[in-house]
Order: C-alpha cells, then sequence, then structure tokens
C-alpha cells in the first residue's frame, strides 16, 4: 500500500478529472469508498473515531459503523476480509489464503522459546501481575531479557505498582497483543493449552535474534 496521506482535491493534478471533494456534501456510496480506501490504505487499524476525521462532522460515528458493515459484507466472498480488533477495524488476508502466499514469501519459522511463551501465558491470564507474581507461577526466576523481548515486541507494558514495599511495577498486556491476535478483548482469549498454537497461526513470530538471548531459560 501507498504510504502518501490520503487527500480529497477538486480535481486530480494530472488529467482533471474530478474526484471526491471533502469541502462538499458527500454521497452515501462516496462515504463508503473513502472509508474502504483509508482502511486499505493503513498500516495499522482504524478506529470509528479516526475514520470520522476523514470527514466534517455531517458523518457520525452510528453511520461509520454502519458503513463498516457494508464495506465487511461486501468482503464476504473474497480472499481479504474487513476485522474489528482490539483498537479498531483492518482488512486482513483470510486464514485459508495465508498458505498460498506463503509461497511467495515462505515465512521463518518462529523460534520461541519455553520460557518467553510460559511469561507471556501468565502475564495474559493473570494480569496484572509483578515479576514475582511470575516467577512464583513459574517456579523459577524470570530472566530481564525475556520481559524485554515480551516489552520491545509491544506485548506487555508495565501499568503502574502494586501498594506494597518496594512498589513493584505491574505487567499487562497491551492491545498491540489483541491485535497481533486478531481479537478484540482478553475474553477471547483462548484456553491456556491453545495460546502458543493462535500466536504461531496469527503473527510472524518474535526476531530470532531477541528470543535467542532467552533460548536457555
Amino acid at each position: 500500500m501507498s504510504d502518501r496521506p490520503i487527500q480529497f482535491n477538486r480535481s486530480d493534478p494530472d488529467d482533471g478529472k474530478p474526484v471526491v471533494s471533502a469541502s462538499n456534501a458527500l454521497m452515501p456510496q462516496q462515504i463508503k469508498q473513502v472509508i474502504e480506501t483509508a482502511l486499505l490504505a493503513a498500516q495499522e487499524p482504524l478506529s470509528t473515531a479516526m475514520l470520522r476525521k476523514l470527514f466534517d462532522s455531517q458523518v457520525e460515528s452510528k453511520q461509520i459503523s454502519s458503513y463498516l458493515e457494508e464495506i465487511r459484507k461486501d468482503w464476504t466472498d473474497k480472499g481479504i476480509e474487513l476485522v474489528r480488533v482490539a483498537s479498531g477495524w483492518r482488512f486482513q488476508v483470510k486464514a485459508e489464503m495465508q498458505p498460498f502466499l506463503n509461497r511467495l514469501n515462505p515465512p521463518k519459522t518462529p523460534r520461541y522459546s519455553r520460557a518467553v511463551m510460559e511469561t507471556l501465558a501468565i502475564i495474559a491470564y493473570y494480569q496484572p501481575v509483578t515479576r514475582g507474581d511470575i516467577e512464583e507461577i513459574r517456579g523459577i526466576s524470570v530472566s530481564s531479557s525475556i520481559l524485554k523481548t515480551l516489552t520491545a515486541r509491544g506485548w506487555v507494558d508495565q501499568v503502574g505498582h502494586r501498594n506494597v514495599p518496594g512498589k513493584p511495577a505491574l505487567l499487562a498486556t497491551t492491545q498491540q497483543f489483541l491485535n497481533d491476535l486478531g481479537i478484540r478483548a482478553l475474553e477471547e482469549l483462548p484456553p491456556l493449552e491453545e495460546l502458543g498454537t493462535l500466536i504461531d497461526t496469527e503473527v510472524n513470530g518474535i526476531e530470532e535474534s531477541e528470543v535467542e538471548s532467552s533460548t536457555n531459560e
């Protein structure tokens, strides 16, 4: 997709043909087209509030939601689908299409260490937790490199401090974690034993160089 920002001009500077104008009242089909174009061009999920910024005040959030549902239905029979994740809406390749795309660009096999997966699972299912909580549940110490890896990946963040002596940091998963798994809320997490499979399916995996430091944990 192009990284150029979406602009709405009265005419194309190259051929002079009229295009959608942001300053004029738009027809429903034009509004829908603008939303669809923004979603296709976006690098990250777009929320309803973000999509509203594309228009003047005449387009309400309820209308945006209605157009999103129409667009979702329009793409039902295609290899790409419009889905809602934690931070908004995005287009993504359907799971059944991925094996064919992998032939063009074979994915690297994710190398998740057992320590990384155990730590991520504990944070996901018991959050918010402290490093001490994780160590108590695992029964062994937690390497700083593991927490740095999960933080660098954007899956874990500090959300506060526990009100006990020493005030240890509280850790929790992020919206990025939910986005990467293709879910909207923690309630949609699969059973604990299926988390590793879901991560392998939905994301490309932590870079090997990040994980190698904790492989022997």
